[in-house]
C-alpha cells in the first residue's frame, strides 16, 4: 500500500456512522453558546439596555465552567419514564434539548426593554441546559466508541460545533438583518431570529432518536456498588444508607478513582490539562482589539478570521484526527502545543510590520490549524484519560479545569498589552506555552516507560 493510499485509508474513519452522529450531536451542542454571549450582547445593546446590565450578562456563559458540580447528577440519575424509553444518556439528551428550544422560544417571546429579569431566566435556563447537554454528549463519545474512534470522533464533534457557532453568530444576524425594515432596533426582527435558531436545535434532538444508546451498563455496576456501600453502614437507617450509597458512586468514586489509576502521575497529568491551552486562551483574549488597533476594518476581521479563520480551524481539526490516527496522542500534543506557541511569535511579527493583509491571512490560517489540531489533540486525550463508569463526571471535570486557570491568567492580558505593547505581549504569551511541552515530554516518558 503506498502512502497515499494509507493516508486516505485514514480519512475513511469519518464516513462510519458513529462519527458522523458526534457531527450533528457537536452542531446541536455549539448553537446556545453565542446565543447567550456575543450575539446575546448585540441584541441587548441594541435594545439599549447598559453596558453594566450588558457586563453581568457575560457571566451566564460561567455554566459552562461547573458543569462538573452537576455532572454526577447526570451520570448516575435516571430519569423516570424517559430513562426506559430512550436509555440514560439519551433521555438526558432529550431533556437537555427540549430545554433550550423552550428556554430559546421563552427569549424570542421576551422583551429585553420591559422585562429584563425574565429575559435573564431564560438565558439562564438556555446555559444551564446547554451545559447539561455537553456533559452528556461528552460522556456519550466516550461510551459509545472504541479508543481507536474517539479521535475521529472529536474532529466531526469539533466540525459541528463551529459550524453551529457560524450559523448562532453570523448567521442570527443575518436573519435579524433579513426581518428589519429599517437600521433601527425592532424586537420583531430578533424574536424571529431566536425562533429560527430554536428550530435548529431540531437537528440535535433528531439526531438523538436515530442514534444509539451506548452498550455500556451501568445497573449491575450500579447495583454491586450499592450494596458494598450499604453494608458498610449497616448501623444506619436504610435510607441514609442508599443515601450514602449513591452519594459514594456519583461523587467520590470518579475522583478517586482517577487517582487509583494514575498514581503520583495524577498530579502532573492535572497540571498539563490545566496548562495545556494556557498560550492560546490568553492571546485569543487581545486579538479582536489587536486587529482593529492595526487599522483592520470589521469586514477584513469578518471575512478573514471568523469565516476563512473557522474553516481553517475545521481543516485542522479534521488533519488532528487523522494524524492522531497514526501517531501517538502525546505525539499530536506535542505538536499542537508547539505550532500555537509558534503562531504566537508569529503574531508579533505581525504587530512590528503593521498592517498587511496578505500576512494576516497567513498568520490567521496557521493560528487557525494549529488550534483545530491542538484541541482534537486535547479531546482525544481527556477521553482516553476518562474511565467509562465515570465518563460523565470526569470529563466535565477535566473540561472545566482545563479553562480556570488560563481564563484567569487572560483576565490580566489587557493591563500587559498597556503596559509592554502588543509585540511584548505576543511573545509572552507564547513563552509561557513553552513549559507546556516540556511537561508533555516528562509525561510521555512516565506514563509510557
Amino acid at each position: 500500500m503506498s502512502k497515499l493510499e494509507s493516508w486516505l485509508q485514514s480519512c475513511k474513519i469519518y464516513l462510519q456512522k458513529r462519527v458522523a452522529i458526534l457531527f450533528f450531536l457537536g452542531f446541536s451542542s455549539g448553537l446556545p453558546l453565542l446565543l447567550i454571549f456575543t450575539t446575546l450582547g448585540l441584541w441587548l445593546r441594541g435594545a439599549g439596555v447598559s453596558l453594566e446590565n450588558i457586563g453581568y450578562f457575560s457571566w451566564i456563559p460561567l455554566a459552562y465552567g461547573w458543569k462538573w458540580v452537576w455532572a454526577p447528577l447526570v451520570d448516575r440519575f435516571s430519569i423516570p419514564l424517559l430513562t426506559n424509553w430512550l436509555g440514560r444518556r439519551r433521555a438526558w439528551l432529550l431533556l437537555s434539548q427540549v430545554a433550550i428550544v423552550l428556554a430559546l422560544i421563552g427569549m424570542a417571546n421576551s422583551d429585553p426593554q420591559q422585562n429584563l429579569t425574565l429575559f435573564v431566566i431564560f438565558a439562564l435556563i438556555v446555559a444551564y441546559s446547554s451545559a447539561t447537554q455537553d456533559i452528556v454528549i461528552d460522556a456519550f463519545r466516550i461510551e459509545s466508541a472504541p479508543e481507536k474512534f474517539q479521535a475521529a470522533m472529536a474532529a466531526a464533534y469539533m466540525t459541528g460545533y463551529r459550524i453551529a457557532m457560524m450559523v448562532a453568530g453570523a448567521g442570527s444576524l443575518v436573519i435579524t438583518a433579513w426581518a428589519s425594515d429599517s437600521d433601527a432596533y425592532q424586537l420583531s426582527a430578533w424574536s424571529i431570529s431566536y425562533f429560527v435558531m430554536a428550530g435548529f436545535m431540531g437537528v440535535g434532538i433528531i439526531t438523538t432518536f436515530i442514534c444509539h444508546e451506548p452498550d455500556y451498563q451501568y445497573k449491575q455496576k450500579d447495583h454491586n456498588a450499592q450494596i458494598e456501600t450499604k453494608l458498610r453502614h449497616q448501623h444506619l437507617p436504610q435510607s441514609a444508607a442508599r443515601f450514602l450509597a449513591w452519594l459514594d458512586i456519583a461523587i467520590v468514586e470518579p475522583f478517586a478513582d482517577f487517582f487509583k489509576r494514575y498514581g503520583k502521575p495524577a498530579v502532573l497529568i492535572l497540571l498539563l490539562i490545566g496548562t495545556y491551552r494556557i498560550s492560546d486562551i490568553v492571546m485569543g483574549v487581545m486579538a479582536n482589539p489587536f486587529y482593529l488597533d492595526m487599522g483592520y476594518t470589521l469586514g477584513e476581521v469578518a471575512a478573514i478570521s471568523k469565516v476563512f479563520g473557522v474553516i481553517m480551524t475545521l481543516l485542522g481539526a479534521g488533519l488532528g484526527g487523522v494524524l492522531l490516527s497514526r501517531y501517538s496522542t502525546y505525539s499530536i500534543l506535542f505538536l499542537g502545543a508547539f505550532l500555537v506557541v509558534i503562531t504566537n511569535l508569529i503574531f508579533a511579527v505581525l504587530a512590528f510590520v503593521g498592517k498587511d493583509l496578505a500576512l494576516l491571512t497567513v498568520i490567521i490560517s496557521m493560528d487557525n490549524i494549529s488550534a483545530g489540531i491542538a484541541t482534537t489533540a486535547f479531546i482525544t486525550y481527556i477521553s482516553k484519560l476518562t474511565n467509562i463508569e465515570f465518563s460523565a463526571t470526569q470529563y466535565a471535570l477535566f473540561s472545566s479545569l482545563m479553562l480556570l486557570f488560563p481564563k484567569f491568567l487572560a483576565g490580566f492580558s489587557g493591563v500587559y498589552v498597556e503596559s509592554f505593547g502588543y509585540i511584548n505581549f505576543f511573545i509572552g504569551s507564547a513563552l509561557i506555552g513553552v513549559p507546556v511541552l516540556g511537561l508533555i515530554v516528562l509525561l510521555k516518558k512516565v506514563i509510557e516507560k
